[in-house]
């Protein structure tokens, strides 16, 4: 059975992608949560990856510690899930959508932290956070369209799960969305696998500093 190395829920964007398609589909495999920015984090990491980040999909000894790489190998592993799209071009189209996310986007990153619990309307934007809000949601429209939905590519697979930490900041920063995006990061979020590790990370009540960018203005509530 695989083990997934995880960091905490509230906040671990990259490691909710593959736990919410995992869980999604079905696949068995235990969980280990470690704390970010931790003493444990780091010592726990540092003998199976040198990148000392996570995810981390453990299989026998295959160590996978990318995200990314992550779903490839659940897609060879797993053909009979459509965790890619059957078409071809679909699938490319999937592929690219999931490399836009896992390489750009950094205003939104930066910006709007993926934070669960938190609800802060408004803090975090800016021009540059506006222009990455455009072009995920430009990227949504092309593949709805093509898919006829209600999901990107028209069963939840990859692309969704990837886009899932976005969803997440959405409902915490609330930025203006066009109706289709904001319906469909609704869609996102009631997904049983993704509302599932929402529900966790809401539950984890572990508050990380350097996570918590906004908690110590005057005006957070």
């Amino acid at each position: 059975m695989f083990t997934l190395i995880i960091g905490s829920k509230n906040y671990s964007s990259w490691s909710m992608r593959p736990w919410v398609l995992l869980r999604h589909f079905g696949i068995a495999f235990a969980e280990r949560k470690l704390r970010l920015d931790s003493p444990e984090f780091y010592a726990a990491l540092a003998p199976i990856t040198p990148t000392q980040t996570v995810p981390v999909l453990l299989d026998g000894d295959l160590v996978v510690p990318d995200t990314l790489a992550i779903v490839e190998c659940l897609a060879e592993r797993f053909p009979q899930h459509a965790i890619w799209p059957a078409d071809a071009t679909q699938r490319a189209r999937a592929r690219v959508l999931c490399a836009a996310m896992h390489a750009g986007f950094q205003s939104l990153r930066q910006q709007m932290p993926m934070n669960i619990e938190a609800e802060c309307p408004g803090l975090g934007w800016n021009l540059a956070v506006q222009r990455d809000i455009d072009r995920i949601c430009a990227l949504w429209d092309g593949a709805l369209r093509a898919s006829g939905g209600p999901f990107l590519f028209g069963a939840f697979g990859a692309a969704d799960a990837f886009y899932a930490p976005v969803c997440a900041r959405f409902h915490t920063y609330a930025p203006k969305l066009p109706d289709f995006a904001a319906a469909y990061a609704r869609r996102v979020l009631d997904v049983p696998a993704v509302r599932q590790w929402c529900d966790e990370g809401r539950a984890e009540h572990d508050f990380i500093p350097a996570d918590e960018p906004y908690r110590s203005r005057p005006d957070w509530s």
